[in-house]
């Protein structure tokens, strides 16, 4: 009975440590959450505090029209967003400014049917 007791409580710990660790075990993202595409380091958004990279210049705008459901499908695919960088190198506060860059470059055909 003590063994089980103990178990018990041993899972029981397990579980609600790794619920309180969140997105530690999370990806890095390599995938766009618009196209799919892989990831260019030099096009991406900043919201909320953390940074979305994308394929292309034109996916965005798409992000900035519903960036909540692009998180979520990040999410999906197990990534966590990276936290927006300082001029120091630290992240930013989740109030932080969001902001954008992008490189001039696209793709021609953008919508989600195209998958």
């Amino acid at each position: 009975m003590r063994i089980l007791k103990t178990s018990t409580l041993a899972g029981f710990c397990l579980i609600l440590l790794l619920s309180l660790a969140g997105n530690v075990f999370a990806e890095p993202q390599t995938k766009c959450p618009v196209m799919g595409g892989d990831i260019n380091k030099e096009i991406y958004a900043d919201y909320e505090g953390k940074r979305v990279y994308f394929c292309c210049a034109a996916c965005v705008p798409q992000f900035k029209a519903d960036p909540e459901k692009y998180l979520a499908k990040l999410q999906e695919m197990g990534v966590e967003p990276e936290a927006v960088p300082t001029e120091d190198g630290d992240a930013t506060p989740d109030d932080a400014d969001p902001g954008e860059h992008a490189a001039p470059e696209g793709h021609a055909d953008h919508s989600e049917d195209a998958k």
